[in-house]
């Protein structure tokens, strides 16, 4: 399954919410430096959808703000 995630920065608190159909939003509070935000938004994933952390992977988007994230069953 493939889910599209918009990514806003720096929020008070990680949280991912669902806008309708596969797309989602997510705010994280890490800050876009080694790859940080990007593995806390794949934990935040997993952790929503009941799945590994190595299920889940992004496979567009990975330095831009809108991502398409991969989730295997």
């Amino acid at each position: 399954m493939n889910i599209e995630v918009r990514v806003k920065l720096n929020a008070k608190e990680n949280k991912l919410t669902g806008k309708g159909g596969c797309e989602y939003g997510a705010r994280l509070r890490e800050k876009p430096v080694d790859g940080r935000a990007n593995k806390e938004l794949i934990a935040m994933v997993a952790e929503h959808f009941g799945v590994k952390e190595w299920q889940v992977s992004i496979i567009k988007g990975l330095t831009s703000r809108k991502k398409i994230i991969k989730i295997e069953e």
